[in-house]
């Protein structure tokens, strides 16, 4: 990838240079790269230039004609699979970054209007424990956990001793990281309800 986007003399073919393979496309003219786990064939519509000084680039607007598949990088559910694909990111310079397993996080879509970190416990919008992103999926979920859920939870193993304690800052800090443990492991709800048993 970073060889093929050395600037070659017209006539230079960068399939040869770059030792990857070309294969036709179906919809268009110029061939794919085969090694590729997911190719488009584009047509361009626009191109849009962003500046007449060096390296001020153009936006190029493309409409999708055809887009292909290597079936090898789909998970059992038939969608990509973002591990199988070992992704690299491009960075500034000449920086990159593998996308490896332990990088990875998921966070889940909503498909309804979240709660909003508005809604959130106060404790929990000015917590010192809890980042940014964890405010924004606590705010993901459709709603805050009813009064039998919280008092179900409060009557339970570590979150009861928890709760007993008498300083209230303490108790604040080992709720929030109960609930950071809890963010962790994807139970977003579960740690929403320990945050409300306070």
């Amino acid at each position: 990838m970073s060889l093929t986007s050395t600037e070659y003399d017209k006539g230079i073919n960068e399939f040869i240079k770059s030792g990857l393979t070309p294969i036709a496309s179906l919809k268009i003219s110029p061939p794919r790269v085969a090694e590729s786990p997911v190719s488009f064939e584009c047509v361009v519509e626009q191109i849009i230039a962003l500046g007449t000084e060096g390296g001020a680039g153009n936006l190029v607007i493309c409409r999708v004609e055809n887009i292909h598949i290597n079936k090898n990088y789909l998970g059992d559910d038939g969608k990509l699979d973002t591990i199988k694909l070992d992704l690299v990111a491009r960075l500034g310079k000449n920086w990159y970054a593998r996308i490896t397993n332990d990088a990875l996080f998921e966070i889940e879509k909503p498909t309804i209007k979240g709660i909003g970190v508005d809604n959130l416990p106060v404790h929990v919008q000015n917590s010192l424990i809890l980042t940014g992103n964890e405010l924004g999926r606590l705010g993901n979920c459709y709603k805050l956990p009813n009064l039998e859920i919280i008092s179900k939870l409060k009557n339970q193993g570590e979150l009861k001793h928890i709760l007993e304690l008498k300083n209230l800052n303490e108790k604040e800090r080992k709720v929030h990281l109960m609930a950071k443990e809890l963010l962790k492991k994807q139970k977003t709800e579960e740690a929403l309800a320990v945050l409300c048993s306070l």
